[in-house]
Parts: structure tokens; C-alpha cells; sequence
């Protein structure tokens, strides 16, 4: 099933839910839930410290959705480059990759290796064994829960009744300067540490998986069809 999931993550767009997922859209993702304690502990790491300004930064995918929004974000000291360009060594910063799930060997390929540590992805899936397999370790992620499905239009954060502090979640060590960024573009961000992320990161995949296996099996995706399949997702992960 994991080998299925990851599969059909694997070519997507870098964030299903950033492009086009409406979170308060989606049949009202708002179920109330059983009350079951996790026994992973949310950790978030204390935001003292977080940078007062944005800190500029390389856009990989400048001609993509997500890197357009995010540009906006910035102070116009940004370097933005599409898909194959080469990364300078000599701009600080992190490299915030916004491509394709199925273009990370070639944005890898035009990074000096003294950078890899500055590397952000915003791509859905599982992305560890790809990371385990390029020897990127701790790899700084982004989990994009807003919609930028309309260019020149500011983003739409994807905030609903269960979680008012909004779902977008970051780790790495530049995690507070995504946050940053995000906080100056009027979304929510949370920093998390590597366990805490993880879960987030596996309740997103398999919502995303069950959201395109059903989708490919019926003509039309009735809004009681998302709420059930929310509903047992969830549950699952708090009933851990």
C-alpha cells in the first residue's frame, strides 16, 4: 500500500492543496473527530528567534504558481530561477524548490553540493527514501496547505474549524524563515520538529492517495465520499 501511495505522489505538482484544494471547500472538513490522545507530542518549536523580515531567498520554479506566490512574499531581493537553471554558490540564503516532484534529480544536479543544506521542498509524497538515497540528511520541508490556484490573486490559507491555526507546517533549519515568509503573505505557518513533521507529513499522504484512488474510480467525488474518507484518516492518526 506505501509503495502504491508514494507512487502516485510521486509526479504530482510540488502541493496538491496549494494549486487548487480548498480546504473549507471540500464537503466541510470540519467532522468532529473522537477524542483520543496521540501519543506523539506535537512539538513546535518556540518562535522567539524567528527572523522579523524576510529573508531573501532563491525561488527554484519562479515560473510555476507556488514560486510566483511566494516571490510575492518577498522584498524583491529574491533570486528566481525556472526549472535547470544553475543555483549560484555565492547567494545566501535558503533555495526554496517549488518544481515537480519528477524534476528534484535535475534541480539536485544544478546545486553545488556546499548547498544542499539550503535546499526547501515543497513537494508532496514521501520524499525520504529520495532524500535517504541523495544523502540529504534532515532536508528542510514544507507542508503547503493554501491556495494559489489563481495568479495575481493573494494566496488563500487553508484554515478550517478543527485546526484555526491554520495546517501549513515547516522543519529544517530554515523553517523560521519559511514561516517568516509565509507570516508577511497573511498565512499561518507552524515550525515543527522532525518527529512531530512526520506525522503531519504521513496523515497528508495518505489523505492525498485515498483522495486521487477514489477519484480515479468514480465519475464524480461526492462531498460525503471526502468527509468519510477525512474522518477515518484522522481518526486513525489520533487514535495512535
Amino acid at each position: 500500500m506505501a509503495s502504491i501511495m508514494a507512487s502516485i505522489t510521486a509526479t504530482s505538482l510540488s502541493s496538491t492543496f496549494y494549486h487548487g484544494t480548498k480546504l473549507n471547500s471540500l464537503g466541510n472538513l470540519n467532522a468532529k473527530l473522537p477524542s483520543s490522545k496521540s501519543k506523539y507530542k506535537l512539538t513546535i518549536t518556540s518562535m522567539v528567534g524567528v527572523p522579523t523580515k524576510v529573508i531573501p531567498s532563491i525561488i527554484v520554479g519562479g515560473d510555476i504558481s507556488l514560486g510566483k506566490a511566494l516571490k510575492e512574499m518577498g522584498t524583491g531581493q529574491d533570486l528566481v530561477l525556472n526549472t535547470g537553471e544553475p543555483i549560484p554558490i555565492d547567494f545566501p540564503g535558503p533555495i526554496l524548490v517549488c518544481t515537480r516532484n519528477d524534476d528534484l534529480d535535475a534541480v539536485l544536479e544544478s546545486t553545488p553540493q556546499s548547498r544542499w543544506s539550503d535546499l526547501v521542498f515543497f513537494q508532496d509524497g514521501m520524499l525520504e527514501p529520495w532524500f535517504e538515497n541523495k544523502g540529504l540528511i534532515d532536508a528542510n520541508q514544507v507542508l503547503p496547505y493554501f491556495d494559489v490556484s489563481r495568479p495575481g490573486e493573494p494566496p488563500v490559507d487553508g484554515i478550517t474549524d478543527v485546526n484555526p491555526d491554520g495546517l501549513t507546517a515547516a522543519f529544517g533549519k530554515w523553517a523560521p524563515a519559511v514561516a517568516s515568509r509565509l507570516h508577511a503573505g497573511g498565512l499561518s505557518c507552524k515550525v515543527l520538529e522532525k518527529e512531530a513533521f512526520k506525522m503531519k507529513m504521513m496523515e497528508r499522504l495518505i489523505w492525498i492517495s485515498a483522495f486521487m484512488l477514489t477519484g480515479v474510480r468514480f465519475d464524480e467525488f461526492y462531498t460525503i465520499g471526502v468527509k468519510i474518507i477525512h474522518c477515518i484518516i484522522l481518526s486513525f492518526f489520533t487514535g495512535l
